[in-house]
């Protein structure tokens, strides 16, 4: 393989006849190669160094993550803790510099092995390019086992975030019902109490108002007869302030339904607000479930 000195063209062939490409000739031998020649010392370097900051850069996010551990240990599931902590501060830097630099490194190391003799230290070379995997293949693992733990954290986090607005719903019927002596009609009515943070506005923003549902249970007690039964009595009882009628048991309550994580509503993921308790569907159908068989099993 000939090169061409002028224009770089590579041919088969002797420079004295000319290059096949510009047409050039030498003008005379080519010099003689020198009897030692220093070897290179550039690619081997350059590994290094990329492994060494690969380690130290990992190495010293870990120990700022350790150090902001309280209480502060030294133990080896802390060091643990802390790899993980700097790892997923790192992720969208450092996997993409662990690509470049391995594949990079792979590539200057296999063009090193084609002439080994022209190289020198290629012992640490093969050292700094395991430091750069070992670096990735620990980056990765520690990412690896933090991804389970982090997703149960974002899901609790949504699932507060959905039991916050329910509160907050909760928190606005019962300063309603304090205000006004009885449960909102619709959810307009609770835009009439004061709001100085907004929390009330924003809770009630994503509330479908056909899924809100104030009921009164009325019961009619029996009347007294005339023969008295032994150890039977009859006490008048109204959960209002009004006075009722004679004979009746009045109870007012609500439900409500807020969506759940996909803002859609009527799917399972939607939260039940009953009279101030908070539960999600299935935990609803549950509730109903023993007073269905009750009521079942009263029928003669």
């Amino acid at each position: 393989m000939t090169i061409c000195p002028c224009c770089g063209f590579r041919f088969e062939g002797d420079l004295r006849k000319g290059c096949e490409s510009c047409g050039v000739r030498s003008v005379g031998d080519p010099l003689p190669k020198p009897e030692r020649e220093l070897p290179a010392y550039g690619r081997p370097l350059l590994l290094v160094v990329m492994g060494t900051m690969m380690f130290l850069g990992f190495l010293a996010e870990t120990i700022i993550a350790l150090a902001e551990l309280t209480p502060l240990s030294l133990g080896f599931w802390s060091w643990v803790a802390a790899g993980e902590t700097a790892a997923w501060r790192l992720k969208w830097v450092a996997v993409p510099v662990m690509f470049v630099v391995l594949w990079s490194g792979r590539r200057i190391y296999q063009s090193m092995m084609q002439t080994p003799e022209r190289f020198v230290g290629l012992a640490m070379a093969r050292r700094g390019l395991f430091a750069s995997a070992l670096v990735a293949l620990t980056f990765v693992t520690l990412i690896g086992v933090t991804v389970p733990t982090r997703l149960r954290h974002r899901q609790m986090g949504i699932e507060a975030g959905m039991k916050a607005q329910a509160y907050t719903y909760d928190r606005a019927v019962l300063e309603y019902q304090a205000r006004y002596k009885k449960l909102p009609n619709d959810k307009q009515d609770l835009y009439r109490l004061p709001d100085p943070d907004g929390s009330i506005a924003a809770a009630l923003a994503d509330i479908d108002p056909s899924w809100y549902r104030p009921t009164s249970l009325t019961a009619e007690l029996p009347t007294q007869s005339r023969r008295a039964r032994s150890g039977a009595a009859l006490v008048k009882v109204s959960a209002t302030t009004d006075d009722g009628a004679p004979g009746e048991l009045s109870f007012t309550n609500y439900q409500l339904r807020l969506p759940g994580e996909d803002k859609v509503f009527g799917n399972d993921d939607d939260l039940i607000v009953r009279d101030g308790v908070i539960m999600t569907v299935a935990e609803a159908r549950e509730t109903n479930k023993p007073a269905a068989a009750t009521a079942r099993s009263r029928k003669p």
